[in-house]
C-alpha cells in the first residue's frame, strides 16, 4: 500500500500546485475485481481488457508478496504490447518479475527490495539486478518500493515539469531531500551508514558477492589489505557483529529468498549460499530460523492471514541463532 499511495501522492500534489491537472490516473488488473493488500485496505480495480478504457502514456505495475510466482499470459502479452506502443512501463518492488517475464528487461539492468533481490538475479541471469532505488533505461523502469517510489516519482516530475515543481512537490509531503537512483537501499547498522568505516563496508560488499564460495576471513583480510585483528575490531564495531556471524546470516538470509521465490531445490539452494553438506545447512537454517527449509518453501502460507518475515540481524547477532558456525 505504501507503494501504491507513494506513487500517487507526488502527482496528486503536482495537479494541486498547478494552474491546471497535469496527471490523471486509474487502476487496472488482470480482472475487474476489488483488489486486497496485505493491511486489509483495497483498491477498486478495471479489466485491462474492458473497452473504452482511456488510453494511458504511463503503466505502474505494482506487486508485493507473491507476485514473483504470478502467472498469466494475457496480462503478459498486454504489458509487451503496450510497450510496443511506446507506453512507458514502471515495475515496482515485486511486480518486476511481472516485467521480467515479458523478456523487455532481458539485457538490463533493474532493481527490487533488497532482500528480495537474490531471488530475482537467480530467476533471471541475463539481468543485472542492483540493489539501488531505481532503474531507467527509456520507458522501461524499476523501482524498489516503499519510500523508493516517492523519490522515483519526484525525478520523473523533475524530468515532465522541471526540477523546482519537484522540489516544491517535496516540501508539500515533508520530504526534503530527493534521493538519487544510485542511493543505497539500506543502512549497514543501527542508521549509521555514513559513519560505517569503508573497510568494514568493503568487507560487507565481498561477503555479499561470494555468497556461493565464502571467502575465509584472511582472504577477505588479505583483499582488502587489511590486518586481521583491525578489521575483526572494527567491523565488530561497526555492525554489531563479527565477521563470520555476518558471513553466515547472509548466507542463511539468501537461502531464505531462494526457498520462498524459485522452485530450486533445498540442494540446489545450500550449493547456492556456499554450504557443501547438506544436512549442516538443514540443521544451520532451522536453528536461525525456526523452521526446515522444506517447511519455508512459502514465506506466506495461505493459513496465514499476513505475511512475516520474522527477526532482524541484530535480533539474530543477540540470540546467536547458530551464527558462530
Amino acid at each position: 500500500m505504501l507503494t501504491v499511495t507513494g506513487s500517487i501522492e507526488p502527482l496528486r500534489i503536482a495537479n494541486y500546485l498547478s494552474p491546471a491537472p497535469l496527471y490523471s490516473w486509474d487502476f487496472r488488473s488482470s480482472s475487474s475485481s476489488e483488489v486486497f493488500a496485505s493491511n486489509d485496505l483495497s483498491i477498486s480495480s478495471r479489466s485491462i481488457s474492458e473497452e473504452g478504457l482511456p488510453s494511458s502514456d504511463i503503466i505502474l505495475i505494482t506487486g508485493s508478496w507473491g507476485a514473483e510466482h504470478y502467472e498469466n499470459a494475457s496480462c503478459l502479452s498486454w504489458l509487451r504490447k503496450q510497450s510496443r506502443q511506446g507506453k512507458t512501463l514502471i515495475a515496482i518492488e515485486m511486480a518486476v518479475h511481472t516485467l521480467a517475464k515479458t523478456g523487455l528487461l532481458a539485457d538490463k539492468r533493474a532493481t527490487t527490495h533488497w532482500s528480495w533481490k537474490p531471488g530475482l538475479a537467480e530467476a533471471f541471469p541475463n539481468i543485472e539486478v542492483l540493489e539501488q532505488l531505481f532503474t531507467s533505461d527509456r520507458t522501461l523502469h524499476t523501482v524498489a518500493g516503499s519510500m523508493t517510489c516517492i523519490d522515483f516519482m519526484l525525478s520523473m516530475i523533475a524530468d515532465h515539469h522541471g526540477e523546482d515543481l519537484a522540489a516544491e512537490v517535496g516540501n508539500q509531503m515533508l520530504y526534503c531531500g530527493r534521493r538519487p537512483a544510485e542511493a543505497p537501499q539500506r543502512t549497514l547498522s543501527n542508521n549509521q551508514n555514513q559513519d560505517t568505516h569503508q573497510q568494514v563496508r568493503a568487507a560487507i560488499s565481498l561477503i555479499e558477492q561470494n555468497i556461493e564460495d565464502p571467502l575465509s576471513v584472511p582472504q577477505i583480510c588479505e583483499r582488502l589489505s587489511i590486518s586481521q585483528r583491525q578489521l575483526e575490531r572494527i567491523f565488530k564495531r561497526d555492525t554489531g557483529c563479527s565477521i563470520v556471524q555476518f558471513r553466515q546470516l547472509v548466507r542463511l538470509q539468501h537461502a531464505r529468498v531462494l526457498l520462498t521465490s524459485t522452485s530450486m531445490s533445498i540442494r540446489e539452494v545450500a550449493v547456492a549460499c556456499g554450504f557443501n553438506s547438506l544436512s549442516y545447512f538443514s540443521l544451520t537454517f532451522q536453528k536461525c530460523f525456526g523452521k526446515k527449509p522444506s517447511l519455508y518453501r512459502q514465506a506466506w502460507p495461505s493459513s496465514e492471514p499476513a505475511p512475516s518475515w520474522p527477526g532482524t540481524l541484530y535480533d539474530f547477532v543477540r540470540e546467536d541463532r547458530g551464527l558462530n558456525s
